[in-house]
């Protein structure tokens, strides 16, 4: 991989600080190892002569997305104890709605589940959530990022809020 400009080091330490302030506050990560063990979970990639910056974002997005998911994980593995001994803070109907994930609580480990199975019906769909709600851009730099139109990512944008929303909140009543 190529060496990282200054600039970019800061917009993605940047994103990773956007992701942890989602997080509870005792969380043990912090953004900049968030962002060192992204950067290393990329570089093993096989990467042409150069890279798009956007596919570079794209690419430490989701690797800091599958860190954080593992790290719910492992923590409440440590933490379960018992069958009944785990509690969910699942994503709240407002938030998907609002689009406003900065105060959000979210299990990342249901969140990640309903993201797989959202990839399987529509991966463009999957692909502008976690952008908005991983990397936190907007509608258009996820359009920008996704090559697509504006118009589409709204599209793709909405699609995806109501998919998730009955997914995550049990409200899909089979029609």
């Amino acid at each position: 991989m190529q060496e990282m400009s200054d600039e970019l080091y800061q917009e993605l330490r940047r994103l990773a600080a956007g992701y942890l302030r989602g997080e509870r506050a005792d969380h043990t990560l912090q953004a900049t190892a968030l962002l060192h063990e992204a950067v290393l979970k990329i570089s093993n990639r096989t990467w042409g002569p150069t890279i798009a910056r956007t596919d570079l974002v794209a690419a430490a997005a989701q690797a800091m997305r599958r860190i954080l998911v593992d790290h719910a994980r492992t923590r409440n593995r440590l933490k379960r104890g018992g069958a009944n001994a785990r509690t969910r803070d699942e994503l709240d109907a407002m938030t998907l709605v609002s689009g406003d994930f900065a105060e959000s609580t979210v299990d990342l480990e249901l969140l990640n589940l309903a993201m797989t199975e959202l990839a399987e019906v529509d991966a463009e769909a999957a692909k502008i959530v976690e952008l908005r709600f991983f990397a936190g851009l907007s509608v258009d730099d996820a359009a920008t990022t996704m090559s697509i139109s504006p118009r589409s990512a709204a599209r793709l944008w909405s699609f995806a809020r109501a998919w998730l929303f009955d997914r995550l909140t049990g409200s899909k009543d089979g029609t």
